[in-house]
This record gives C-alpha cells, structure tokens and sequence, in this order.
C-alpha cells in the first residue's frame, strides 16, 4: 500500500513538474510579446483592419483580374477609442498572456506528451508521437484560418454596413479585442475536433458509422459553432462554416482508418 501512495505521490510531483514548466514557457514567450506589444499591435492586432493585408490583397488581385476593380476597399482610417482608465493595460496584458499561450503550444502539448508517454506501449508510443504533433499543428492551422480567412471578412462587413451616413464610426478597443480572440482562438479550438474523434474511436466510444448517420445533425451543429465564433453577418459565417464542414468529413475518413486499424488488431489478438 505504501509503494502505490508514493507511486501515486511520485505521479503527481512529475505532473506538477511539467506544470511548472508549462507556466514558465508562458511567462517567458509572454514577456517576448510584451515586450513587442507596439509592433505586434500595430502589425499583426490591427493588421486585418488595413487594405495592406494579405487577405484584401490577393482578393482584390483577383477581383482586378477578372473585373477591373478592387472588391474591397476600407477606408484609411480606423477610430479606436478608450473609454476606461486602464482599457489599453488590459488589453496589453490579454494580447501578451494569449500570444505567449499560443507560441508556448507546442511546448505545452510536448510537456504533456512527456508526462503520459512513460506509460505507453512502443507502438502506442509511436502513434502518440502522430498524435501530439497533430494537436499543435491543427490548433496553429485553425488560428491561421481565423485570422487570415475569417477576421479580415468580419472586419469588412462591420466597417463598411452603414444605416446612415450621419453616424461616423468610433470603434471601442476592448469589443475589437473581444472579437479579435474570439475568432482566432475559437478557430484553433475547434480545429482539435479530429484529434477529439480519433481519441473517441480509439477508446470505443465512437464509430466512423455513427458520424455518416449524424452528418446531418452534424452540418446543422456546425453552422451554430460558426454562428456562435463569428459575429452576426452572414458571409462571415459561411466563411467560417466551410473550413469546419472540411474538418468533419476529414474526420470521418480518420474514424473510419482508426476503426478498421483497431478491428484488425483485434482480430489477430483473438487468432
């Protein structure tokens, strides 16, 4: 009894170890971002609002290709307003605690990996390895998606729906703050969605089966998710919606391979 207490004791020191070391590679890429705060504010915080962007730029080269004309054109100037006395300190502090989370991701998700994988078979180990490395790699391609595909068009339709041209735009910098992460991070979550449906058919709680017979309930639950991370416009929306619709139907192909591969195992431990 005494050996499991401190086995069990010894598992949780470890774990509180890579805790630690999880945090201070926060801190450490956060305090890089602080200490960058004003370019990264000015370049990448406030970069989708200009006509610069990547995004405008190759949608309007295409647009002059096939029409003439830009498709998009913001105005030059962007009103931020502060209405609170610290707004711009927390804002400063939210950019520099999530940019240093996501550039600490991979360090994370590899800490963790370090943790369970003492635990693991070889082949489990080397499954794991795809695994894992899957998991920062869709997480950074999901903050991608939202900030390079889905931002710039939200942004877009905000800046350019009038109702009036008596009422001139003054933009509160803790909303674009809001909607700035709520895109890009939410992207990056739900791109974890094929990693949460090979853990589930892994352990047998999932078949490739079930998701063929919900995709229409799937498609309808997507659309809320799009609804839910991008504002009220609709192409933003839609926009959101098709890289997710992509995601699932890659998902199922992935359930359907992890299934086939378990079945297989299975039966050549019973022959």
């Amino acid at each position: 009894m005494e050996e499991k207490d401190m086995s069990f004791m010894g598992h949780i020191g470890e774990l509180r170890g890579h805790l630690i070391r999880c945090i201070i590679a926060i801190i450490a890429c956060g305090l890089i971002v602080g200490f960058n705060i004003n370019w990264i504010i000015d370049h990448i915080f406030f970069g989708p609002v200009r006509n610069d962007f990547p995004t405008f730029r190759v949608v309007n080269s295409l647009s002059r290709y096939f029409t003439g004309d830009n498709a998009i054109e913001l105005p030059d100037d962007f009103p931020v307003r502060v209405q609170k006395l610290y707004q711009q300190f927390n804002v400063m502090m939210s950019v520099s605690f999530l940019g240093g989370m996501v550039l600490a991701f991979p360090y994370i998700v590899w800490e963790l990996w370090r943790f369970v994988s003492p635990a693991l078979h070889p082949r489990e180990k080397k499954n794991s390895m795809v695994l894992i490395n899957s998991v920062w790699i869709l997480f950074l391609t999901g903050i991608m998606v939202g900030y390079f595909l889905i931002l710039p068009f939200a942004i877009n339709f905000a800046v350019l729906f009038k109702i009036s041209d008596i009422i001139q735009p003054l933009y509160d910098l803790s909303d674009y703050t809001a909607l700035f992460f709520q895109i890009v991070l939410g992207m990056g979550a739900v791109f974890l969605f094929p990693v949460i449906v090979y853990f589930l058919t892994t352990i047998g709680i999932l078949t490739p089966q079930f998701l063929k017979t919900y995709r229409r309930h799937a498609i309808v639950l997507i659309m809320v998710i799009a609804a839910v991370i991008t504002p009220a416009d609709v192409v933003s929306m839609m926009i959101a919606a098709v890289p997710l619709l992509l995601l699932f139907e890659f998902s199922i192909g992935l359930s359907h391979r992890t299934y086939r591969r378990l079945e297989k195992a299975k039966l050549s431990d019973e022959a």
